[in-house]
């Protein structure tokens, strides 16, 4: 690890798996991982790996993180759904490359722990909620680009509904453990599917639109 910039690891993770993007580069750079995960956990925060986080939920590998939040091809102006906060590291990296983000988590505590740490950290315009993720946030839709960070075979009828027409939508495809992390833009007809971004190894997507509970 870098002993002066630790997150300059994390940058170099990034780099390698083919993120170009100076904005998303910086915020990777900038948003301390350390203070996103277990406490006991700190000495691996900037190790490109998941960490357990309870409830058999892990974090999202920040390359992993990188590599969907570059599939939304983020401006700055956007209104971004998050469905899967975690400890918010990665809704901190889409606040810092959006206008705003609204995230929705399945499990209260998680969710709570991620406010305490966005907030520790300053990171503004986010909304946490906590739900089924599966059926998205209605009230706060449409969105222009929404980032699904757990694992079902389809893309789930309501994402589709509250995404903008010309909206992009990141999501790994699958049974949860080995998917094919794809890339959406939404058009008048429906989804057309742009490219594959990555494989990865994800938790399923739960809800009434996802797997049972």
């Amino acid at each position: 690890m870098s002993k002066d910039r630790p997150s300059e690891d994390l940058v170099r993770a990034v780099r390698v798996v083919g993120i170009s993007d100076e904005r998303l580069l910086q915020a990777v750079r900038t948003t301390p991982r350390v203070h996103f995960v277990p406490a006991d956990l700190a000495p691996s925060a900037y190790q490109d790996v998941p960490l357990p986080i309870g409830h058999g939920q892990v974090t999202t590998q920040p390359s992993l993180s990188a590599m969907m939040i570059d599939g939304l091809d983020l401006r700055g102006s956007e209104h971004v759904l998050e469905v899967g906060t975690g400890l918010g590291f990665q809704t901190a990296l889409l606040a810092r490359l959006a206008a705003d983000v609204v995230s929705i988590e399945w499990w209260p505590d998680i969710s709570q722990r991620a406010r305490r740490n966005l907030d520790r950290q300053n990171i503004p315009h986010v909304e946490l909620r906590v739900g089924d993720g599966s059926a998205g946030v209605p009230d706060r839709a449409p969105y222009d680009a929404i980032l699904v960070s757990a694992a079902f075979p389809d893309v789930p009828a309501p994402l589709v509904e509250q995404l903008r027409i010309g909206g992009r939508l990141v999501q790994p495809l699958g049974t949860g453990g080995r998917e094919e992390v794809v890339s959406f833009r939404r058009t008048a007809s429906g989804l057309e599917r742009r490219r594959v971004l990555t494989l990865a190894c994800f938790v399923r997507l739960h809800g009434r639109y996802g797997y049972a509970p």
